[in-house]
Formats: structure tokens, sequence, C-alpha cells
């Protein structure tokens, strides 16, 4: 009987075996390590009549991951992993030869590869998957030339897991999931996107933004990579947002939260101005339930309002240490103790100034106040104060109110509450820790306003304030009632971020790739069709953005450095300060060309007080400084380094400033096994790829210390733990970090726990 194979067409045809060899021989051309005839050969596959060319191609792409790593045999006999990461760019030809096949088909063209971009881009406008801002922007040539430059061959930069991820949760597709859009057209129409702020120079930036994104040196924040050129284009990945006492703010937040998830972000949560629990109300006494019932409401919020439907909701929320609901904040997440006053979707942070640290050391008491009696006996916030290096109005103020017996307190060792900080972080991996008087000590925009917590992944440090109601009216006109609610805007954060690939750039090319970056991240402010309000007053004000990194353990293995190595701390505080250099230098130039940011003006940019504080006294630095001073900087903040998983995965890197988890392991997902390995995993390397759980942490506090001098934001920066670590250590680290003048500490990633990971940060 003669086998039929049925096409992606739905038609018959008779097996052709030459068919599946050219295929596969196509996969491997050029790839070193990878044989066609062991491909097929392995692959085993059983025509049988009615089979489809998808089962097939299936079959074969299985194949090539699972040829990644193999057991064997090494010089004395012993039985050993052996690793050969090429196959992963065959399953990724592979697939991508998948791709094109679909969306042949579902675009309606005859030939293999890819199609007419102009066409697919008028098409997918016609059917509202595309805006219209595109075409109504860009004129037919222009869209004509931007199809020509469009590069189908760096597809093959591509590995496996980078092309799935892509293509799973980025491309656009069709409303019953049909291939339409290819990779390279994503990157193009998010390029075209981006680039429409530069009215007739539009073409020639988009080309140049395509050119970065498609080598994968530069990767976008996941709300760019999914939402440019799409008619909702929130490209923004995280918020942060200040709750005021009182029940509006509270609610006000509250439906913030809800539409910023709705879009695809997350959000940052102060609290820390609310009162306690059992503190007056209106009067009464212990008449309020504290901080708790509210983070349970925005945790609800959290699982009901998911993002996009891909995942659900992420919040952080900040408290000060010495709020009097802390030890409850601190068991939020932990299994012990009574569920309902649990928010188990919460991530909680910890907000701790200089002199509880001092005391720590000392092992000596801390007073635990509720703010909302502080600010009745007072007559100030404590909240509202930090320590400079000349002024300590935190400090002054909170032994004042220590000293002041009228003021409710509950007084403890502060090693307790650091014992109760440990045992979460140890259980939960939280709370996320800010130091907040080593981040507004670096702030070069206190003049404008205060930093009171960070994002839900803790790199973003800016200034925020919480929005006030100020009244309620009712108009009526044309026969029927209107309610106008007047509100006085507060700075409402938004985290606009891009990532250095490490890995792909060397340190003299960032002088080409910065400025791009820059400029892609400034434009993404002035388009960002924003969920809140209030959050485009502050976007406007600051124009702030988060230039990051990723692949840095990458760029590290490629050149042979160890990360426990003096050379590795040397290696950090170079690689950063040009990265810094040049990215303060783009946004001066930018504010040539467009105007500095509204609030410069008094700021740490314009006073030089920025420079000064980081040492920066060689001439190219003297030089840049005065060049700031006369011509302003073009955005408040800079720099933050993102944790980048999903992106990193993309652009086939290691993710942020992490080291490798493990340098090869098996993953198991939906009953499915995928090797994976680190980047270019290699004899060469292999020894430089030094997994998170076995580096001495302190190693990675230098590094991390090195780096932040250069950050004007924070570092999204996890410490790795063993169960075998003993607590001393722990305490150790925290302490080490706080010393070394790190801003936050993002998770404790303990060896025997997994954590939620939030994916909106990732660029």
């Amino acid at each position: 009987m003669d086998i039929k194979i049925r096409k992606r067409n739905g038609e018959f045809e008779p097996l052709f075996v030459e068919k599946t060899k050219k295929m596969v021989s196509l996969a491997c051309k050029g790839i070193e390590g990878c044989d066609p005839l062991e491909l097929e050969m392995d692959s085993r596959i059983q025509f049988r009549d009615g089979m489809t060319t998808k089962e097939i191609q299936k079959t074969l792409i299985q194949t090539a991951i699972e040829k990644v790593i193999q057991n064997g045999k090494d010089e004395f006999g012993n039985e050993v992993k052996k690793t050969n990461i090429n196959w992963q760019y065959v399953a990724a030809r592979l697939l991508v030869f998948d791709l094109y096949k679909e969306a042949k088909i579902n675009r309606d063209y005859d030939y293999f590869g890819y199609g007419d971009y102009s066409s697919l881009v008028y098409k997918l406008v016609e059917k509202n998957l595309y805006g219209k801002y595109l075409i109504e922007n860009y004129s037919s040539k222009d869209i004509e030339e931007l199809a020509a430059y469009i590069k189908p061959e760096r597809d093959e930069l591509f590995n496996y897991e980078g092309l799935k991820l892509l293509n799973d949760r980025y491309l656009i597709k069709g409303y019953e999931g049909e291939i339409l859009e290819l990779p390279q057209e994503r990157f193009m129409t998010i390029a075209m996107h981006i680039a429409i702020p530069e009215g007739n120079k539009k073409v020639y930036y988009a080309k140049k933004f395509y050119d970065i994104m498609s080598q994968l040196k530069m990767t976008v924040a996941t709300p760019t990579l999914g939402n440019a050129g799409t008619p909702f284009y929130q490209l923004s990945s995280c918020f942060i947002s200040s709750v005021g006492d009182n029940l509006w703010s509270i609610y006000d937040v509250n439906q913030k939260f809800a539409q910023v998830s709705k879009h695809g972000g997350a959000l940052g949560i102060y609290l820390g101005k609310v009162r306690a629990l059992n503190s007056e109300i209106r009067g009464h006494k212990n008449a309020s339930g504290g901080v708790i019932p509210w983070i349970r409401l925005y945790n609800d919020t959290a699982v009901a309002v998911d993002q996009l439907g891909k995942r659900k909701g992420g919040a952080s929320i900040t408290l000060d240490v010495w709020h009097k609901d802390v030890y409850e904040f601190l068991d939020l997440k932990t299994n012990n103790g009574d569920d309902r006053r649990k928010a188990h979707d919460i991530f909680p942070a910890l907000s701790i100034p200089d002199l509880f640290m001092e005391r720590l050391e000392s092992r000596g008491e801390w007073s635990l106040f509720d703010p909302y009696m502080v600010e009745k006996i007072m007559g100030y916030s404590l909240e509202d104060f930090f320590d400079d290096e000349d002024k300590k109005e935190f400090t002054n103020r909170y032994i004042a109110c220590e000293k002041n017996l009228d003021i409710p307190r509950e007084t403890i060792k502060a090693l307790d509450i650091m014992k109760k900080v440990m045992k979460s972080a140890v259980e939960t991996g939280t709370p996320f820790i800010f130091f907040r008087d080593t981040v507004n000590r670096a702030n070069p925009n206190k003049h404008a306003g205060m930093i009171y917590a960070s994002n839900l992944c803790h790199e973003i440090a800016q200034n925020m304030s919480e929005c006030e109601l100020i009244e309620e009216e009712i108009k009526d006109e044309n026969g029927y009632s209107t309610v106008i609610t007047k509100v006085k805007s507060g700075d409402m954060v938004t985290c606009n971020l891009n990532s250095t690939n490490l890995s792909k750039v060397e340190i003299d090319e960032l002088k080409d790739i910065i400025p791009l970056q820059i400029r892609m991240l400034d434009n993404v402010i002035s388009l960002n069709k924003l969920p809140v309000m209030e959050a485009r007053v502050t976007n406007d004000k600051y124009r702030a953005i988060g230039l990051g990194t990723s692949g840095y353990h990458h760029y590290l293995a490629n050149h042979k450095i160890r990360w426990e190595s003096d050379r590795h701390l040397e290696v950090a505080d170079k690689l950063f300060e040009e990265i810094a250099y040049n990215a303060i230098k783009a946004s001066m130039e930018l504010a040539k060309e467009k105007g500095a940011y509204p609030a410069f003006e008094g700021s740490e940019w314009q006073t030089g007080k920025y420079f000064e504080r980081r040492g920066y006294t060689s001439e190219r630095w003297r030089s840049l400084k005065e060049e700031v001073q006369k011509y302003g900087m073009r955005n408040g903040y800079i720099m933050a380094i993102a944790p980048t998983g999903s992106t990193s995965n993309i652009a086939n890197t290691t993710a942020g400033i992490d080291p490798v988890f493990k340098k090869f392991f098996i993953e198991e997902k939906k009953g499915s096994f995928t090797p994976k390995t680190a980047p270019d995993l290699n004899d060469e390397n292999f020894w430089y790829y030094k997994e998170a759980h076995t580096i001495n942490q302190q190693w990675s506090i230098k590094a991390c210390a090195a780096r932040q001098r250069h950050i004007d934001q924070a570092q999204s920066f996890n410490l790795y733990i063993t169960p075998l670590v003993k607590a001393k250590e722990i305490l150790d680290m925290y302490t080490s970090c706080w010393k070394q003048g790190v801003k936050t500490i993002y998770y404790v990633r303990n060896k025997s726990l997994e954590m939620d990971e939030c994916t909106s940060c990732s660029s």
C-alpha cells in the first residue's frame, strides 16, 4: 500500500522520503558537529498512511533538541554527560521552517520563506491586529523600503528555546491562533512604531532600531515586544504608586492596579503611610484594621485581573521596618499562622534606613510606631525623611519619637526583626529589601521629591508621591448630570526598559549601540498609551528610562573571567562606567536635539553633584559634566538593571546580572523534556560558568557594589543560598549589601525553593 502524507493545506500526496532528507540537510547545513544522517537515523520516524507533515517536523525538532545533552564516556571510560549546543540551532531552523510554511498558507503566497511585509502591514491593520497609526505615519513607499530591508537570515541567530518563546508569546497571530507575523517582521514592526517620533528621519531610525534588535544586540521590554505596533500599545513594564492614609487613596490605587494589570504591567505599592492595627479612626480608639486587610484587597485584584490572560497580576508592597504592623507583614507569605491574614500572591518588600542597620550591628533595640500617631503627636511623617551625608533628618526625628513617651510604640531587639526577615527569606524568598537612605542619597532628583519604594523587580528608583482627591462636583448640562472629580496628581512611576546584550556587544561598540537604545526609550515615553493618566503626568515630568543589561555572566564566561575573582570586580567597574558614560552622553545629546526633561533645573545633573558623588574626575567626565550643565538631560533617570528573564532566552544569553542557575539540565514541561545549557557552553568556557548556588555570595555583593556606583537607579540583584547556609552567613550578606552601597535586594533564592517569576520587567 502506498503511504500518503497529509500536507498543511489539507491535501494528500505520496510519501517522498527525499523531501524529509532535503529539509534535514538544509537544517544542518553549515552547523558544526550536526550530521543530517545522524538526525535522520535517531529520529526513527515511523511513516504511516495519513501522517501529517507537522508530525514529521515535530519529531525531527524533538530529536534535535534531545541531542543537545547525551550520555557518553570520558577518556577513562566513565559515564558522563556530553553537550553539543549546536543541535539547538538545528531545532531552531526546523521550527522556523515550520513557521514559514504556516505563514505561506495563512497569508496566501506561493513560495517558501518570508512573504511581502508591505501587504502584511495593511492586512493586519485591516484586521485590527496592527494599529492604524502605522499606515498613517508611514507612506506605502516607506513601508516598501522597510520591507526590502528585512534580513530573513537573522532568524539563524535564534536557538530553539528563544525562537519558540518568541513564537508562543509575542508574534502577532490571527484570532484563531494562526501564524501571520514572522520573527523579523515583529522586529521591524517594533522598530517602525518606536521610530514614529523621529519625523522625517523615522525610516532611517526604524532601520537602525531594527538592526540592533534583529542582531540580538539588545532586547526591548516584554510589553514593548508584544504590544508595539498593535492597537493598544502599552509599552511599559512596571508602575509604582503610593497609598495615602485614607479610603479614597487605598481604593484609587486598587483601581490603578487593575488597569495596569489588565494591560500587562505589574505594580509596586508603597503602603507605609497607612495607619497600623488598632490605631485611631476619627478619635475612636482601636478602630483600625491595619495594613493587612488592604494588602489582601490588592492580593485579590492580582488574582482577579490577570496580565492579558497570560499570567496572574503581580504586585510588590513595601512597608517600613519601623511600622507597627511589620511583624505580621513579614508573615504574609509564610505557611504558619492564620491564613485569613495571608496574601500569598503579593510580594512583600521592606524599606530599611541606615539607623536600623546600625542598631542591628550594635545589637540594639528598635521601636515600632504607628505612622498616624507619629504625625498626630509630632507633626511630621517619619517616612518623608532620609539621612543624607550631611543631614541626619530621619535619624534625628526617629530618635525624637523614641524620646516622646506620648507616642505608643513596641520596642524589640533589632536582631529579632532581622531573624523574622531571614526566616521569611529562607521559606519564601521574600521580603525584597529596599535600603531607603542609600537610594535617596543617590537620587539625582531629590530636589523634586523622594523615593519611598521600588517596583516589583526592585531595579527602579524614582520620585513618587500619592494622588490626592480635591473635590467632586455635579454639573447639569444637556439634560443630564455629570460628576466631575478633581484630583491632584502625584508621581506615579513608570518603568520604560530595554537592555544591552553584553554577550553580543564588545565594550568599544557601546558608543554606537547605547545612543540608539536611549533614543528608543525616550520615544517609548512620547508614544506610550498608558492605562493611568497620572502615570502620563509623571512620565512627561521626568522622562525617566531604565537602560539595563543582559548576558552579564555570558560576557564573563566568553572573556574567561572567573566570577570569584578580583578581575571580575575590575571588569564590572570598567564596563559599567563605560555604559554609564555613553548613556549619560546620549541623553545629553538628545536634550540638545529635543530639550531637557521639565524637572531638570535644580537636579544633581544640573548642579554637577551627580558626577562629584561618583568620583567622575577624568577629563572626559569633566567635559561631559559641563555639557550636561549647559544643555541638560533628556531623561531624569537613566539606568536600571532588570531581570530580563524571558527576553534573555529569546536573545540566547544569560538573564540580567545573574550567574547561571545550572550549566546544563533537562527541563520538563507538560510531559516533554527539553535539554538546556548555558549559552555557548563549550570546553573553553565550561569552568567559567560557575553555578549560582555554588558561588560565594560575598563576591556577588562586591560585584553588585562595583556596578552600583555607575547606575543611577538600582539592580534586580538576587542572593543565592542553600539549606546548608547558616543564619549568621545570611545576616552577613544583608549587612555586606548595606555597607557596600547596594540599593536593593530582589529574591533570596534558596536552592530548595521555586520562585514565582515576574515577566513584566523582562527587557
